[in-house]
């Protein structure tokens, strides 16, 4: 019943939501590439090179999870060999960032939308021997026919916050039996072990491996970005002080314009980047800031010679996908965007690898396994509201000693926490040698 329930309600909710998917779509471009990808239909070539192998399916839904699913994935072909390695993506975003760190030999898709023949063609299609999905982002129909298949469905990097399993809890009679299907699940602590089994996690399949986007935070850059020399395009001076926004949403880069105005006359040489989580968002966000009288350059925009800067406070918008981090490496201090607003937070390690001085707000709710390890080791700033962000931010500019402290420990926490992945890693390939189908209970 409760899957008769879940197609009829799910091919109602897609058919008015379908011209809402084909605009963002449109907006973020190359939608055309693999579109019939999402409804389960493979190429030719595909299929030929799929055919008669031994196959393992990752699912990264986005560029968040990328990174980490990049790292996993070079392991993993160090340990099987002869497995060839499917990896997916929801977006076009995610997906050129597939296409650009992932090796040839890694077989690169979109994921197919929930749909139950969709689901059937993609799995005919793939055969895989098991399904790893990255981070708690999951489809009902893809976790009921991988159990019909017997195809065992192991869950890496699981996050759920309080906020969401509240949700999940709010539906039990759908969440319990998916969670109780998968055959593994590796989380970050016995805090994240505890959530997961009290949604319906089997408690012999969940397994305690830290957290894994530690691991991801020292690989290294094939294609670095000179960020220094965008910025001497832009006409900063290099001993000017760098405040940045990182992934930050509506509302927050007005916060941020305010408090760079009220900074900027006891701080002349400060400047403002600020990098939108939604880059197709940086056109309303150079409006906003353009009316509060703030001179803006997009990075798409770069001008063919230095303003002048002397006439009016001058930020960097970037509207470009990928290049968070590298700016990250040229901040003096930095926001942590969605810590203001809904949402959960960004991830603070990014900005930590580079030991530089890091603000968060109050809404970290994603990263609750990640944040303490910070907050412990006095490596980052946590502030309740802009009046507090204002405070700390002055402070860290007034005083460049404690700025550089703050940086070194935010380091330092990363260091002390490497390993989880080569744990998850560990385990994917132990249970790919475990002979049998799974014993997870059947899902109603």
């Amino acid at each position: 019943m409760i899957r008769v329930l879940y197609q009829l309600l799910f091919t109602l909710l897609l058919i008015p939501a379908a011209p809402f998917l084909v605009i963002k779509m449109l907006r973020r471009g190359q939608w055309t590439h693999g579109f019939g990808q999402r409804f389960g239909r493979y190429d030719a070539p595909l299929v030929e090179e799929l055919a008669g192998r031994e196959t393992l399916w990752l699912n990264a839904v986005s560029v968040g999870e990328v990174n980490l699913t990049v790292r996993l994935v070079a392991m993993l072909r160090q340990r099987l060999p002869k497995t060839t390695l499917v990896v997916s993506t929801t977006t076009t975003t995610g997906m050129a960032e597939l296409k650009r760190k992932l090796p040839d030999d890694v077989l690169r898709i979109y994921y197919p939308l929930d749909q139950r023949s969709f689901v059937r063609r993609a799995l005919t299609t793939i055969r895989p021997a098991a399904i790893v999905l990255i981070e708690a982002d999951f489809w009902p129909n893809l976790l009921w026919e991988a159990q019909a298949e017997g195809i065992p469905v192991l869950l890496v990097n699981a996050l759920i916050s309080e906020r969401s399993a509240r949700r999940y809890r709010k539906f039990g009679m759908l969440f319990r039996h998916l969670f109780a299907s998968f055959d593994r699940v590796f989380c970050a602590d016995s805090i994240d072990r505890q959530r997961l089994i009290s949604l319906g996690c089997r408690p012999d399949a969940v397994d305690v491996v830290g957290h894994p986007k530690f691991d991801t935070a020292f690989q290294p850059d094939e294609n670095p970005l000179d960020v220094r020399s965008i910025l001497d395009q832009i006409g900063l001076p290099r001993e000017a002080t760098v405040f940045l926004g990182g992934s930050t949403h509506a509302g927050e880069e007005t916060t941020l314009a305010r408090l760079y105005l009220q900074l900027k006359a006891d701080h002349p040489d400060l400047f403002l980047v600020l990098v939108p989580r939604h880059f197709e968002r940086a056109n309303e966000v150079a409006r906003d800031l353009r009316g509060m009288g703030i001179e803006v350059v997009l990075r798409t925009e770069l001008p063919s010679s230095p303003p002048d800067l002397s006439v009016a406070p001058h930020c960097l918008i970037v509207n470009t996908t990928g290049e968070l981090r590298h700016f990250y490496r040229e901040a003096d201090v930095i926001f942590i965007g969605q810590s203001f607003v809904e949402g959960g937070g960004q991830n603070p390690i990014e900005p930590a690898v580079h030991g530089r001085a890091i603000i968060a707000g109050p809404k970290m709710e994603t990263f609750k396994a990640i944040l303490p390890r910070f907050l412990e080791q006095d490596a980052l700033i946590q502030v309740p509201d802009a009046k507090e962000l204002a405070v700390a931010v002055r402070d860290l500019l007034d005083n460049p000693g404690k700025r550089a402290n703050l940086g070194q420990r935010a380091r330092k926490v990363v260091e002390d926490n490497q390993g989880a992945l080569q744990k998850t890693a560990d385990g994917i390939v132990a249970r790919l040698s475990e002979p049998g189908e799974r014993s997870s209970p059947k899902i109603i």
